[in-house]
Order: structure tokens, then C-alpha cells, then sequence
């Protein structure tokens, strides 16, 4: 293969992925947390998790596999208890000059915790807690940081406890099939053909005329 074809091919791995990041932004910001289908009748819950909440887990599966981090997102939940690990990450920028090679910025995460709430179907539930002003408060917030879980009528349904590790609610398998989000198993790959495959013909021809042009 010629350097040429090599370059051709590398560009458009990185425009397919840059695609993806943008394209997919939609799908991405709404995650269903179970595996397999909900019956038609049953609504699920959703949890609003802001760029500076890094949600783990949820019921024992893991939500990491991203292409992007600091990305505001929503998770469906099935009704009923609900366990979502989680951890709270802030960046400051560093003063002075820096050396090569170093970090531009400080990022200060806590330790993970947990949230166990009953989730009703239909509801939307959000994270809220204080927010740093200054990088000093936001190192002091690392160990005794804390978060309560608020429904959209503004009732408070839980707490974040210290997570220990192991988890008291696991993911619940539906019978009939595989779940419509696939994005906290799949691959890049697998996330690169499901954008591939919801494009048009015109779309695919007049994307692959620009990217091997």
C-alpha cells in the first residue's frame, strides 16, 4: 500500500471519527441504562448528568466506554431502584509558564460516589450540589464533596454516600431483544457503522468524494 493510499485512509478515520463526535452528539446525550427492551407500557426515568459529573455505573454496568468526556448527558433508567456511581471532576487552568511536556491545566476529581434512589417512570431527575468558585475550594471540596439527586417537581430523593465498591443493584435484563443504545458496549467501530448505515446514498457519495478528494 502506497503512502499515498496510507494518507488517504488516515484522513478518513479522522474525519469519520470528527463525524461521529459531531453527528452522534444527539444520540449519545441519551443513554439507556438496561439491557434488552422495556415493554411498551413502561415510560422509563431519565437522570440529567451535567460535563463535571462523571456517571461509572449504573446497576453494575459500566457507562465509561465514550469517545468524549466532560459531555453532559441523560440516562434512562428503568423504574424502580436505581444505583449510579459516579465521581465529580473540575479543570483550572495553571498559572505561570509551563514546562513542556507538562499539563496546561489542573483536574481535580473526588473519589467515586454513589446515589440509590427509586426511580418513577416518566420523572426526571437531576444532580445538584455546590459548585467551586476558585481551584483552592475545588480541592477542598475533593474529600468531603456531596450531591443530592432532585426530581423535576424539586423534591430531594437521595444523597451521595461514599462508594465501597460493590454494588447492591444489578442491571436487569429484559427478555425480547437488545437494547436501541448499544454505546456502553459497542467499539468505535461499531459506533462508526451505525452513523455509516443512517446516512443516505447522496450523503455517503458526496462524504466520500470530500474525504478522498
Amino acid at each position: 500500500m502506497s503512502m499515498c493510499h496510507i494518507r488517504k485512509l488516515f484522513k478518513f478515520a479522522v474525519i469519520m471519527v470528527s463525524l461521529l463526535m459531531a453527528g452522534c452528539a444527539s444520540s449519545l446525550s441519551k443513554i439507556d441504562t438496561w439491557d434488552g427492551d422495556l415493554p411498551e407500557a413502561v415510560e422509563p426515568a431519565v437522570l440529567k448528568a451535567p460535563g463535571n459529573i462523571q456517571v461509572a455505573e449504573v446497576n453494575g454496568k459500566s457507562m465509561k466506554n465514550f469517545l468524549m468526556d466532560d459531555l453532559a448527558l441523560d440516562y434512562g433508567l428503568r423504574p424502580g431502584n436505581n444505583e449510579v456511581v459516579f465521581s465529580y471532576k473540575t479543570i483550572w487552568a495553571k498559572s505561570g509558564v509551563v514546562d513542556n511536556g507538562e499539563s496546561k491545566v489542573h483536574v481535580i476529581r473526588t473519589e467515586p460516589k454513589v446515589v440509590r434512589f427509586n426511580a418513577e417512570a416518566g420523572t426526571v431527575y437531576h444532580f445538584e450540589f455546590d459548585e467551586p468558585s476558585t481551584r483552592r475550594e475545588a480541592e477542598a471540596l475533593r474529600d468531603s464533596f456531596t450531591a443530592s439527586i432532585v426530581s423535576s417537581t424539586g423534591e430531594h430523593v437521595a444523597e451521595a454516600d461514599a462508594w465501597s465498591g460493590r454494588s447492591e443493584v444489578r442491571t436487569p435484563v429484559s427478555a425480547g431483544g437488545t437494547s436501541s443504545y448499544t454505546g456502553a458496549t459497542a467499539n468505535t467501530l461499531e459506533k462508526l457503522q451505525a452513523l455509516w448505515g443512517e446516512a443516505t446514498d447522496e450523503e455517503k457519495k458526496t462524504f466520500l468524494r470530500w474525504a478522498f478528494e
